[in-house]
């Protein structure tokens, strides 16, 4: 019997954070990084930098739902970035890095809206969530230097400055849901 998959796109501040953190989760298997949320077809990144196509950059899952929920990857999602500034995630500035979740299906929209809501009842972060909730339309890949950023630049001084601090806090506030370290 094959089991069901299913797809969830994030735009949670630079892809190569999230897409070092979604990697790690068990029952997520497989992450692209690429653009959504715009309108320009097959955007390049440096189209998207020059805010010339609406894009943000997200992640964009194949994941198995009998491993891992929705509910539980929005709570990573809003768990591992900053959901209360608008166009912006750190140093990194513009719309391109704004906080979104693209929904696929009436589900997704209906966990995605009860989460953030829930987050700002409780006051969770101490300022209003600014995440956006928006219906997916299309999803372009990313180039490919794009692709597992973090894992072949370990070294690199965002990595270390920002993708590690990023991996650190997952893996200490999502134990539960981690997948096995691959062995070197």
């Amino acid at each position: 019997m094959e089991t069901k998959r299913e797809r969830a796109t994030f735009g949670n501040g630079c892809f190569w954070c999230s897409e070092a953190v979604f990697r790690r989760v068990r029952g997520v298997e497989r992450v692209t990084p690429g653009y959504s949320g715009g309108a320009e077809p097959d955007p390049t990144y440096e189209q998207v930098c020059a805010h010339r196509t609406g894009h943000a950059e997200v992640v964009q899952l194949e994941f198995d739902p009998a491993q891992v929920s929705y509910e539980q990857l929005v709570g990573i999602f809003f768990g591992t970035h900053d959901p209360t500034t608008r166009n912006r995630q750190g140093a990194d500035v513009g719309p391109q890095y704004r906080s979104v979740i693209l929904y696929h299906d009436e589900a997704q929209r209906r966990v995605a809206e009860d989460v953030k809501a829930r987050l700002d009842r409780e006051g969770v972060f101490g300022r209003p969530v600014v995440t956006e909730v928006a219906p997916f339309t299309a999803f372009y890949p990313a180039e490919s230097y794009h692709r597992d950023y973090f894992a072949r630049n370990p070294g690199a001084a965002y990595c270390q400055a920002v993708i590690d601090p990023k991996v650190a806090k997952f893996r200490k506030q999502f134990t539960a849901l981690l997948q096995p370290e691959p062995s070197r």
